[in-house]
């Protein structure tokens, strides 16, 4: 769809700049707005500021078609829009080498962070394209989703209310392409995070957390979904309409990806936004001392372990510094007890400082992804967003901090532009009258001074010894600035504020640009000191969390620093000034917000709530300082194009010099001199009455001109008609014409063809007669001769067919002679071979019994015997081969063998036999590691002690013995039980001691190293009994299928004190074996021996029982249970189907 450009004085709703307003007051300023905003028009300048009026509502004003329509345009050209200056500022930059700054100013819901992503998207889209150009971008723009989910909040006025001040920094090289981007931040309200009033809201990231975060990540997080379970997060606003949380919280965890952050990074901002939550839910009751003084304890100690948990701090240490606080004083130490006041206060402290010092921590985290790398000098567009000028029923030290920084900027929002006025008079070379406005310098001073000023006062009470309160502070404000014609107080030297019932006691008041504003002094010396007590510093420094460890520097023992920290008041105006400095270096670019109404509703204008914001934001001072001198210029050639057609020596077209043009047009229009003034590139036009007397002209010239191309059309119209009808009169008249000559041609044509068809059809008919009669003749001739071919070729077929039989006869009759003879041949031919084969037989015979006589006296003795030997080796040859085809395979399980194929050979077959599987046990073997050796050297062993004398070896064949089942090494539960043991531990098992008074068993842990038995508590790792295994003389077990066995210890040996050990295991095969094996091992020589019998004697203390094992029913799940019948018998009881 074409968009259609408008100017800025083209088709006016009210008047697009506040400069040619007229007349000027302040009803006319808030009507023209109010005008402009009820046609969806929330764009005005005033000169090259950009008032915004927030619609609250969506609006098809920023499409990429607008972006392109703005673009490279000059700043009048089109009707007012953010673009507009937008685009302004970039070309300045990139073509002029302009640093530019954009200061967005306007109270709470103005729509001020809204305008700075306008901004950013605009210069995004209009700048450089490419992969490096594009990250660099997209990082810019998902910077905000970050920095609005920890820094935005609802509150009355705004949903999406900024509760900081950002300043950015954006880097562009010299093609106008970004490289990158610094963020500052100013005042985080960081008291909201402990305290909301009333239908506000904590910051975004707590509900987005709550609401977003996966199930998982909350348990990790020790967190539930459920707001009123947290103290800090007011319950009447928890669900915004049109904020989806659980949706943000993908978009920012998606956009910390994009600017950045690694994963363990978001996870421990996570982790500490969940510990500010859990630490809003500690809380503390009084408990009083022996000396009568009062000290606080934490209630429940569950949210503080959880907090500490997060945190990796010890719980103890937080627990106390929330309990007692330390004072240093040169080189003592006091320790003081907090009551329950004090420790609240400390929490709370703690909890703001944390989230603040998170958000400083993310600003320049995203500051180091985001920066430019080249270190060649960048040209630079800042965009300032920041509170505007704040007037409540109830004002403090934030108001107070946040008006002082607007009172900064209005002054060098004057000074800037009283400077762009002068500098650009003398570049057109007119001459420059002085401009009466209100200087705030003064406002500035009182409180800035660095000997009288508020803050410098603030910061000295702070600081002063001794009893230190607001009302001290107030006192001392009294005696100093009782003089200062900004400042009111009931309570100063000046006596007509005494009677002012307007003006508490308790408070105090300026008179700043906008307004006066009261302020509270209540609170105002505790947010300056901000102080954080030493011991939570410390406190939070000893956390095994990294990113906490980075947060509280101070915290370090190794660098305690006595010194005062610098007060809130002190770091804020340090910023403020390194902020000014920076604007002052830049060209400046202004967007007022004004916000309609309090309902964050379309459509409606409140008069008074916008007057209020005209006034504070200084909207009107603005416009006075620019009608001071021109209101309008224009440059030469624009100001012709627009105004040619008033002076017809201009119109149509001017040949000469523009400025020549302008001055025959502006003479020939009788405009009085002293309205107006020639610069060298531009017109400057002092009142808006002659802008307006020549645009109602141009307008009513435009119409005559109007009037007159209507004229014109209309005649060209007619006389087009009149040729076009004449023109088809004759075309029609042709075609008439030539229509009647066809017709009359057709008919005669027509007549014709009639009669020449007559006249051809007699012909044809009569043609048609003579070739029929001679066709006749002509068939029956054919069929006389026809008949008498067919006679002639019948003859002659029978002649030559009686022709073909008597050939036949005589070659089947000479085939029969053929055949005869060729037999008759081939029986003198046998007969000739037998007689030859008969005599070539009788030959061989003959030769061979002349050799045999010949050569027999050689051959009688030994012929025997080498045929016999060769017979044999033809025997063996063939079973060799044979078996080489049939061998089984290389299994030493595999128990086939080939037959025998002679019984000659059964003694060498079961030798290859037993020779075959030698060997390929051999290369079996030799597979194995040391480690699979010693398995089955083990296994080999257990078979020797238990097969076919305890039912439980057959289950244990199958199962490897893994030694290590508990994985002691590796187990950090056993880490303490490890350390205790000094060899390497080859067995470790879970088994039940037994008891003798009643049969029931204990859980141990068995170690079996090489030298000892170790027994251990399976809770707590404590070693119950150590037995050397020298100490052992035997092992009883049974002959059934259970675990049970007995260590028989050596009477009068040190591990005996207490008797024999009956244990149970669910790898008794193994634990017996290994117990076997280290014994015949062992460099003395003495095997441990291994009794299985179904009855044994355990020797506990000074008693002998006798351990008796019987097959039973199965009971409790076919168990094995053990009972005891008294004092001299344990019975077990073993299922028989086990």
């Amino acid at each position: 769809m074409e968009v259609k450009t408008k100017s800025l004085l083209d088709n006016m709703i009210g008047v697009g700049d506040m400069v040619l307003l007229e007349p000027l007051s302040e009803d006319s300023f808030i009507e023209n707005l109010r005008k402009r905003f009820d046609h969806n028009e929330i764009y005005t300048y005033i000169g090259s500021v950009v008032i915004s009026v927030n619609p609250y509502k969506s609006m098809l004003i920023y499409t990429p078609e607008k972006v392109e329509e703005y673009r490279n345009r000059n700043f009048y050209e089109l009707s007012p829009h953010i673009y507009a200056l937008a685009d302004e500022a970039y070309r300045s930059l990139r073509d002029q080498d302009k640093d530019q700054c954009i200061l967005i100013t306007g109270e709470s819901g103005a729509g001020k962070t809204e305008a700075s992503k306008l901004v950013m998207s605009y210069v995004a889209a209009v700048c450089g394209k490419g992969q490096e150009v594009n990250k660099v971008k997209e990082q810019l723009l998902q910077s905000n989703p970050v920095l609005e989910a920890f820094g935005n909040a609802k509150t009355v006025r705004n949903d999406n209310s900024s509760r900081f001040g950002k300043y950015m920094d954006i880097e562009f090289d010299f093609k106008g392409d970004p490289l990158g981007g610094v963020i500052s931040n100013y005042l985080l309200e960081k008291s909201r995070v402990v305290k909301q009033p009333r239908g506000e809201r904590n910051f975004h990231i707590f509900y987005q957390l709550l609401s977003g975060a996966s199930d998982d990540t909350l348990k990790k997080l020790k967190l539930d979904r459920d707001f009123s379970k947290y103290n800090y997060l007011s319950l009447d606003s928890a669900v915004v309409n049109g904020l989806d949380d659980a949706a943000n919280f993908r978009t920012v965890r998606n956009a910390m990806q994009i600017v950045g952050f690694m994963e363990d990074e978001v996870q421990s901002v996570l982790e500490l936004v969940a510990a500010v939550l859990k630490l809003g839910n500690i809380e503390f009751k009084p408990e009083s001392r022996c000396n009568g003084t009062d000290e606080s304890r934490v209630k429940d100690k569950n949210d503080l372990k959880e907090m500490c948990e997060l945190l990796g701090i010890e719980q103890s240490v937080l627990e106390r510094a929330f309990s007692y606080r330390t004072v240093e004083a040169k080189m003592e130490k006091v320790s003081t007890t907090l009551n329950v006041a004090q420790a609240y206060y400390a929490r709370d402290a703690l909890a703001k400082n944390l989230y603040s010092r998170l958000f400083s921590w993310i600003v320049t985290r995203i500051n180091e992804s985001i920066k430019a790398q080249a270190k060649t000098r960048h040209k630079v567009m800042g965009v300032l967003d920041i509170y505007g000028f704040e007037i409540f029923e109830d004002n403090s030290f934030e108001q107070f901090i946040i008006n002082y920084c607007n009172e900064k900027l209005q002054q060098i929002f004057i000074e800037l532009t009283l400077r762009e006025e002068q500098e650009e008079y003398i570049r057109e070379g007119i001459e420059w009258t002085n401009i009466e406005y209100f200087n705030n310098a003064i406002i500035c001073d009182l409180i800035e001074n660095h000997q009288n000023g508020i803050l410098a006062m603030l910061d000295e009470e702070c600081l002063r010894p001794g009893t230190v309160t607001d009302e001290t502070f107030l006192d001392k404000l009294n005696t100093v600035c009782a003089e200062h014609q900004h400042f009111e107080s009931r309570l100063n030297k000046n006596s007509k504020f005494l009677n002012d019932h307007s003006l508490p006691h308790c408070c105090f008041r300026i008179q700043h640009y906008a307004g006066k504003v009261l302020y509270r002094v209540e609170g105002f010396v505790d947010k300056n000191n901000d102080l954080l007590y030493r011991d939570l510093s410390q406190a939070m420094y000893k956390a095994n969390h990294t990113l906490i460890k980075h947060l509280f520097p101070e915290g370090n023992p190794a660098k305690v620093n006595l010194k005062r920290p610098p007060t809130a008041g002190f770091q804020f105006k340090a910023s403020v000034g390194t902020l000014m400095r920076n604007l002052q270096t830049k060209n400046p670019n202004y967007i007022r917000c004004i916000k309609p109404n309090d309902k964050k509703a379309p459509h409606i204008f409140t008069e008074s709530l916008v007057c209020h914001q005209v006034r504070y934001l200084g909207l009107m001072e603005n416009v006075r300082v620019r009608r001071a001198g021109y209101a309008f210029r224009q440059a030469y050639e624009p100001c012709l194009e627009r105004y040619k057609m008033l002076c017809k020596r201009t119109w149509p077209h001017w040949r000469g010099p523009a400025r020549e043009g302008v001055e025959v047009l502006m003479a020939d229009l009788q405009v009085p001199a002293e309205e107006f003034s020639y610069g060298r590139s531009k017109i400057f036009i002092r009142n808006p009455r002659t802008l307006f007397f020549l645009e109602e002209r141009r307008r009513q010239c435009l119409q005559d001109l109007a009037t007159l191309i209507q004229k014109i059309y209309r005649g060209w119209k007619c006389r087009t008609h009149f040729l076009l009808l004449k023109k088809s009169q004759i075309v029609v008249a042709a075609w008439y014409r030539r229509y009647a000559q066809q017709k009359k041609y057709q008919k005669i044509k027509s007549a014709t063809t009639v009669v020449q068809s007559y006249t051809r059809g007699w012909q044809a008919r009569k043609l048609l007669r003579e070739l029929k009669h001679q066709k006749r003749c002509e068939e029956a001739a054919t069929t006389i001769a026809a008949y008498w071919h067919g006679t002639q070729a019948r003859m002659e077929l029978r002649r030559l067919k009686q022709e073909v039989r008597n050939k036949h006869a005589v070659t089947v009759i000479w085939a029969y002679w053929q055949g005869t003879k060729a037999r008759r041949e081939l029986r003198r031919l046998k007969e000739e071979a037998k007689r030859k084969h008969a005599v070539a037989v009788i030959w061989a015979y003959w030769k061979g019994l002349k050799v045999r006589r010949e050569y027999r006296k050689f051959f009688r003795a030994n012929a025997g015997k080498k045929i016999y030997d060769f017979t044999i080796q033809r025997i063996m040859q063939k079973y060799f081969q044979g078996l080489k085809k049939t061998l089984p395979s290389m299994s030493p399980i595999d128990k086939n063998w080939p037959a025998r194929p002679y019984i000659f050979l059964d003694g060498v077959h079961m030798e290859l036999r037993r020779i075959f599987h030698l060997w390929r046990c051999k290369k079996y073997r030799s597979q194995f590691t040391d480690e699979k050796k010693a398995v089955y050297e083990e296994k080999l062993e257990a078979s020797e002690l238990f097969k076919d004398k305890k039912a439980l070896y057959a289950s244990s064949v199958s199962q490897p013995f893994k030694g290590d089942y508990l994985e002691i090494s590796k187990n950090p539960k056993y880490q303490k039980l490890n350390s205790s043991v000094d060899e390497k531990v080859l067995l470790a098992d879970v088994v039940n001691k037994i008891n003798r008074a009643n049969g029931k068993g204990t859980t141990r842990i068995l170690l079996l190293t090489k030298k000892n038995v170790v027994l251990a508590d399976q809770k707590t790792g404590q070693v119950k009994a150590n037995v050397a295994l020298p100490d052992l003389t035997s092992v009883s077990v049974s002959t059934q299928n259970d675990g049970f066995f007995a260590l028989r210890l050596k009477e009068g040996s040190a591990s005996a004190v207490k008797g024999d050990f009956l244990l149970s295991s669910e790898h008794l095969i193994e634990t017996i074996t290994k117990l076997h094996h280290i014994g015949s091992t062992a460099s003395d020589g003495e095997q441990l021996n291994v009794d299985i019998s179904d009855e044994f004697l355990v020797q506990f203390k000074h008693d002998k029982v006798c351990v008796k094992f019987i097959q039973g029913a199965p009971k409790n799940g076919n168990s094995v249970s053990c009972k005891r019948k008294n004092n001299r018998l344990l019975e077990v009881s073993v299922p028989a189907s086990a």
